[in-house]
């Protein structure tokens, strides 16, 4: 494993030397901060996959930098581990449901710190393959990773909220998904996504896709589906 960028979060020197040691010995691109306000500047001027963070800053704390992280649509997906003193139930619930990807008391092993942001990447890297694939359905050709539509092969031109919708219907067409679903699996840095901005996003698909648009079909009552059949 390599490649991957990963801040270290610490105030404590002496770990926070440990925890960068053994990053950079696994040949990942390490970068260090001991406080949540330079932690949010490396953040804003360096793409990261990861932020390993202690809970425990002086100032502003790492609960307050994992909520300024998840509610920005450009680092609400870098991954979180928790490197933390605070080993109640209570903290780790609390840290899971600001968005932590995992939760590590101290005193810790490096070892499994380390397997476990292996196992993060890991997982990331294996979503990403599987998400990668390039969708053909009806006359709709979908490339994720180049974040390409294509109706009757003339492309569309759609906002980043308007494809994470589309996308997620496409993904298992026949399948009917809520508003608050959408709203949950769709992330959008140009539209506020709620529920009612949903319907407002599904109206412009159907327009932007054409003779395509009616394969989004409105269940009443309950949200959308992408047609499985023509």
């Amino acid at each position: 494993m390599s490649n991957e960028r990963i801040l270290v979060v610490e105030d404590e020197q002496d770990i926070l030397e440990l925890v960068r040691y053994n990053l950079a010995r696994e040949n990942f691109k390490v970068f260090c901060a001991s406080s949540g306000e330079e932690a949010l500047k490396i953040v804003a001027s360096e793409p990261l996959d990861l932020i390993v963070l202690d809970l425990m800053l002086p100032r502003m704390d790492g609960l307050e930098v994992t909520r300024h992280l998840k509610k920005n649509p450009r680092t609400q997906n870098i991954f979180v581990v928790m490197l933390t003193a605070k080993g109640s139930e209570a903290d780790i619930v609390t840290g899971l449901e600001l968005g932590a990807d995992d939760y590590i008391t101290k005193p810790f092993s490096p070892r499994v710190l380390l397997a476990r942001i292996k196992a993060i990447i890991r997982r990331s890297r294996e979503e990403k393959s599987e998400d990668n694939a390039v969708i053909q359905i009806h006359n709709l050709v979908i490339h994720p990773g180049r974040r390409e539509v294509r109706v009757d092969e003339k492309p569309l031109t759609l906002t980043y909220t308007e494809f994470q919708v589309l996308y997620y219907l496409v993904r298992q067409p026949g399948w009917v998904f809520t508003r608050t679903q959408i709203v949950d699996a769709v992330r959008g840095d140009d539209y506020p996504v709620t529920d009612r901005s949903v319907d407002v996003q599904i109206v412009g698909l159907r327009k932007k896709l054409g003779s395509a648009g009616r394969y989004i079909e409105t269940v009443r009552g309950v949200g959308y589906r992408f047609k499985e059949r023509p």
